[in-house]
């Protein structure tokens, strides 16, 4: 039987087979007899109409099942993961076509040319990929292997069969963790984990060394708050994709874990559940005003202490802290869902909001200054949709769009399905602004003006329209559509998709791009940025296979689900 008429085994068919004890290797050879249940699908149907928890069915048996994700619809006519199996990875020599399964594309296939070129041997195993590899350009710490950048070749790599890169690197950010970490006379946390580290040859003495940036050497000396939990989360992606626990379950790893959860649920002053943070702490890597609880810090946050709750053993105080992840988990959800949550309604209310309560029973908890609302969000806010925003602490508001922060709340379920549903109405709302010529727009609007000076420090590479200040950034396409899987609507992804791909290779894989509609590439962009290239092949792959999502996706957890009871305090 040809791979095109395998495709129409439906779901029982598949059963019929797997009940009669046929392996992988035996579903080739059962294919070619005839078997009288088989149904053959109208090719025009369209799969939006079955549930995605039918693609996802692991291929691979492990030892204890992780969570998985599943959505109300399915998305694409396409192959499932047991004939994903037969068929092999895919190969960088021969990538295949979605719409000609036989035929070679070429943009995915030089994609994958550059994503090689970009990676980093360490005494003969690859072990990251560099930022950027732009001939044109000075290094200065674009050959260095960036954490929170790997994450996207690290998912091209493992939806690809090629798990290796992905342990290397997990394994090598783990012994780097345990250095010794100083800023002139302070040393930082044990449990910090690198911005980035630089492999460093000396071809007089044939040897090898590391070398790591803890953000001694990062812009404004900032340590690098989420590269801890992007690393929780890529251990999470690797063994659901590969099914190996004994990763995760090595002493060094849980031991990584520990420490990292040790920094970010160390008790203190803290009043909220979500986590203090310097500007600069992550993605958005210079002074842009989003210091206190930003949205991309507190997702992320959630979502490793989610992969941390289900990769931890009770052994060796991981009980302890399931318990404290547990507790947390609830308390977060809660807040950021209630709290960093923005719709029409909601802004309604916090236009009329009343100030100086001082009681148990205050509507304005934060004491927000109604004047205090930027003009552009009342036209920004369509009656259908909302999003979290970027920022909540004590007379603070911050009304901006950070895509990165919402897609991420998405894939880790602190945003309900109907938060998800209305986020995903916004970016079709508001398209234009946020999506415009280039997908996608890191934050909405841009500073300018009084605000720019104040803000950034007249920081001349985020000006208006771009880099961190509201530039365009192609890297963000896998999260928009791994978002999009998730609730249903590929048809955003492929919008996206569709938009970008005529220019990405042809203007060599930029960095970012400037301007209100993201039309020019960036004035400092670097080309071919390897994470812009391996955004495009996991959003691709994605779409092509619904059942990679598993890898970065879970689902909403019930038996998390706060319960509101009376502050301690109160006194009648």
């Amino acid at each position: 039987m040809s791979f095109a008429n395998a495709l129409a085994l439906d779901t029982s068919d598949r059963e019929q087979l797997s009940a009669r004890g046929l392996d992988q290797s035996g579903v080739a050879v059962a294919l070619a007899k005839p078997i009288k249940a088989m149904r053959l699908i109208d090719s025009q149907r369209s799969l939006d109409e079955k549930a995605l928890s039918d693609l996802i069915s692991s291929p691979r048996p492990a030892p204890r099942p992780l969570e998985t994700v599943k959505s109300s619809e399915c998305l694409e006519a396409l192959a499932s993961p047991s004939l994903r199996m037969i068929a092999g990875p895919a190969s960088a020599a021969t990538p295949r076509s979605p719409l000609h399964p036989y035929e070679p594309n070429p943009m995915i296939a030089e994609a994958w040319d550059s994503l090689r070129k970009s990676l980093v041997y360490f005494r003969g195993k690859p072990v990251g990929t560099i930022a950027a590899l732009d001939p044109n350009e000075e290094a200065l710490n674009y050959n260095q292997v960036f954490v929170r950048d790997f994450v996207p070749s690290a998912l091209a790599f493992l939806m690809n069969g090629e798990a290796e890169v992905v342990k290397n690197f997990l394994l090598k950010a783990l012994r780097l963790q345990a250095w010794e970490k100083r800023v002139d006379c302070f040393t930082l946390g044990e449990g910090v984990m690198p911005a980035s580290f630089k492999v460093m040859q000396d071809p007089v003495r044939g040897t090898e060394t590391m070398l790591a940036d803890f953000g001694e050497a990062a812009i404004g000396r900032v340590a690098p708050v989420d590269s801890g939990f992007w690393w929780i989360i890529l251990l999470r992606a690797y063994t659901k994709s590969t099914g190996d626990f004994t990763l995760a379950e090595m002493p060094d790893c849980q031991r990584g874990m520990r420490l990292i959860l040790s920094l970010c649920l160390a008790e203190g002053f803290d009043t909220f559940p979500t986590l203090l943070c310097a500007d600069g702490c992550c993605m958005i890597d210079r002074r842009m005003g989003i210091y206190g609880y930003p949205i991309e810090i507190q997702s992320l946050f959630f979502m490793a202490l989610r992969c941390a709750k289900t990769l931890l053993k009770p052994e060796l105080g991981g009980k302890e802290f399931i318990e404290r992840i547990e507790k947390r988990l609830v308390a977060l959800s809660y807040h950021i869902r209630t709290y960093f949550w923005l719709d029409f309604q909601n802004l309604n209310n916090i236009y009329r909001y009343k100030t100086e309560e001082y009681s148990h029973t205050a509507v304005n908890k934060f004491n927000v200054i109604p004047d205090s609302i930027p003009d552009w969000v009342f036209d920004f806010m369509p009656m259908k949709g909302g999003y979290f925003i970027g920022n909540v602490s004590p007379a603070r508001m911050d009304f901006r769009w950070f895509l990165i922060g919402n897609c991420v709340a998405i894939l880790s379920s602190i945003a309900t399905p109907e938060q998800a549903s209305a986020i995903m109405d916004l970016v079709e709302a508001r398209w234009a602004d946020l999506v415009g010529e280039m997908p996608l727009k890191i934050s909405y609007p841009a500073m300018d003006a009084e605000e720019w000076v104040i803000v950034t420090g007249c920081d001349p590479k985020n000006t208006r329209w771009s880099y961190h200040n509201g530039g365009t950034w192609p890297v963000l396409l896998w999260m928009l559509t791994a978002a999009s899987i998730k609730t249903g609507r590929p048809q955003i992804a492929r919008r996206a998709i569709e938009l970008a791909e005529p220019r990405l290779c042809k203007e060599g894989w930029p960095e970012y791009y400037d301007g209100k509609l993201g039309r020019y590439v960036g004035k400092q962009a670097r080309k071919f940025q390897t994470w812009s290239i391996a955004g495009y092949l996991v959003a691709k792959m994605l779409l092509e296979d619904p059942s990679h999502l598993g890898m970065i996706s879970l689902e909403e957890d019930r038996k998390g689900k706060p319960v509101i009871t009376r502050s301690a305090s109160w006194t009648c």
